[in-house]
């Protein structure tokens, strides 16, 4: 994909001293944000080029001509690139046109996910657990041994945020394959913290409320939602911009020595 000049890392060309120096905390960052052609994966893209970041967009979903993100206002961008986070091919071919035309990665936010509707776990198949094995916990293995050797050498030092559910907390029933391929995941994510800490790299979970988005509303009514939001300390709903918020603050410089965590974002819905 080309991207005009101007959107590519500036880090690479370091200003003169006649330039104003970038108070932003993701200035000079690239990020890879994954599911985030809508919902929360946009609402996180959006946040992180509104803090000067350089967005990479990834999603299975091929953006249609003169659809791509309006960028209006933002300091960073955000640049579509069509991506199945479950082909390892495609992936390494898809960071490598990113690298060339961002100048790196810096952020990595795993958040494409196979969602699931409600059926009983004495119907499910073995071929359905996979599945969300390989969407929800195996795609994100495969992004991060992507991203590891430019997360490595990152001046921000590496930011890996999973998308995880809080579900694993609640054993949600009817949605085996889910809840297991989402606590896969936060298991990962800890490993990945020990493991890619010696790098300086920071490895994250965060989890959401049953916040309204297209795949969330598919399997949920309003009734499910108000019930959720009944059970809350704060009783409003989350917004794909509350969360995207929790997102930007684990990439933020702030958050340098934060790493192995569960954070949840649910109005006080779970409280652990």
């Amino acid at each position: 994909m080309e991207v005009d000049g101007h959107l590519r890392r500036s880090a690479r060309h370091p200003p003169t001293g006649a330039e104003v120096v970038n108070t932003l905390p993701l200035a000079d960052t690239v990020a890879v944000v994954t599911g985030a052609a809508d919902g929360l994966g946009k609402a996180i893209g959006r946040r992180l080029a509104a803090d000067g970041c350089a967005v990479a967009a990834l999603d299975i979903k091929e953006t249609p001509n003169g659809t791509a993100p309006a960028n209006d206002n933002l300091p960073g961008s955000v640049t579509p690139w069509t991506c199945d986070v479950t082909n390892p091919v495609a992936i390494r071919a898809a960071i490598t046109d990113i690298v060339g035309a961002l100048g790196g990665v810096d952020i990595l936010v795993n958040n494409a996910g196979l969602l699931s509707g409600r059926a009983s776990l004495l119907d499910a198949t073995p071929e359905e657990l996979h599945r969300f094995y390989d969407v929800n916990a195996v795609g994100a293995l495969l992004l991060v041994q992507a991203c590891f050797p430019y997360l490595r050498e990152s001046s921000h030092r590496g930011r890996i945020i999973n998308i995880a559910s809080r579900t694993f907390f609640t054993g949600s029933p009817g949605q085996i394959g889910y809840v297991a391929s989402k606590g896969a995941l936060l298991g990962m994510t800890r490993v990945m913290a020990r493991e890619l800490g010696e790098y300086r790299i920071t490895v994250n979970a965060v989890l959401p409320a049953q916040v309204a988005t297209p795949g969330t509303r598919a399997h949920s009514g309003d009734d499910v939602f108000q019930r959720t939001m009944a059970q809350q300390a704060i009783g409003e709903f989350v917004t794909p911009e509350d969360f995207a918020g929790l997102v930007a603050y684990l990439a933020s410089p702030d958050a340098k020595l934060v790493t192995g965590q569960s954070l949840v974002c649910d109005g006080g819905g779970l409280l652990h």
